[in-house]
This record gives C-alpha cells, structure tokens and sequence, in this order.
C-alpha cells in the first residue's frame, strides 16, 4: 500500500461528536491545559453515560446504570475510575444482564473493589489517552490505523485541544 494522500483531520476543545461515519484513525495531537488530562475516544455516535461499579475478587464486575437496556451478550466499552481497592481494566466487554438496572462482565485482574466507583460505559472504546500538564503530545498511529465504524466521539479533561488525522 502507497502513501495515503487523502488524511483528513477533526478539532475539538470540549467533549464532543468529532466525526461520523465509518473512518480510520490515523493519527492524533493532544495538548493539555495548566492541569494533567485525557481524552477518550469512543467508536459512537452518542456521549458514554454515568454509572457506577464494584469488582469482585475473582474479577466479577458489577456494572450499576439504571434502565441500561441491555441483554446478556451485548458489547459495550467500559472506562473505570479508580475506587477503594483499586481499579477496573478499560476496554471492551461482553455484558451478562442481572436485571434492568445492572450486569456483569469478567475483568481481565483479580481484587476486589468496593461498590460506587465511577465508570463510563460506550458503545464501543477505541482508546484513552492521559497527557502531563502543559504537554502536548502527537501520536501517528501504524499500519492503516483504528477502524470506526460509527463515528468517534471524545471525552475530554484539561486540554486545550485534540485533533484527530482520519482517512
């Protein structure tokens, strides 16, 4: 495969819809605010909703998030914030429903964290990205990059700036 000549490129300073439709996450620039920060780039067309977790020593997360609509086998992206004990593994999961307001899915670590932690739950995450104060960061990305197939939307913490580079 030649050169790709036809990169296009998305902006935002706030959390946010930056593309939609089916593309290929070339390559991005970051810069933070005075504050450390992140972005979490999600393959939707939506914003990733609040909920909360608890882990189990074995690794058994519970997922709490009130009418979250979901039967068992769907797949959803999970962000965890840290709690008491530790914190869950971000990535994506395949759900088992315990009733309309929670369900399971296996973490990849074991320890047990205790029950209210934050979470963010996607349709699908692509990746998160942390980044020091007053940094900036660019970052290509190899090969023909990430597919999207919806859409990417981020969700952005003390930063000045994303620019995602599609195609």
């Amino acid at each position: 495969m030649g050169m790709q000549y036809d990169v296009l490129s998305a902006h935002i300073n706030v959390s946010g819809q930056m593309l939609v439709g089916r593309n290929r996450l070339k390559g991005l620039a970051i810069t933070a605010t005075a504050t450390a920060g992140n972005v979490y780039l999600w393959d939707a067309t939506a914003a990733p909703v609040a909920a909360t977790y608890a882990r189990s020593s074995t690794g058994l997360i519970t997922v709490t998030l009130n009418a979250h609509g979901l039967a068992t086998g769907a797949q959803v992206g999970l962000i965890f914030a840290a709690g008491t004990g530790g914190q869950g593994t971000t990535g994506n999961y395949t759900v088992t429903r315990v009733n309309a307001n929670s369900y399971t899915v296996q973490d990849l670590n074991a320890g047990a964290i205790t029950a209210g932690a934050a979470a963010l739950q996607g349709t699908k995450w692509i990746t998160s990205i942390d980044i020091g104060a007053s940094e900036t960061v660019v970052m290509p990305l190899p090969g023909e990059g990430i597919l999207s197939a919806n859409g990417i939307y981020a969700s952005v913490t003390n930063l000045t700036g994303v620019t995602l580079f599609y195609g």
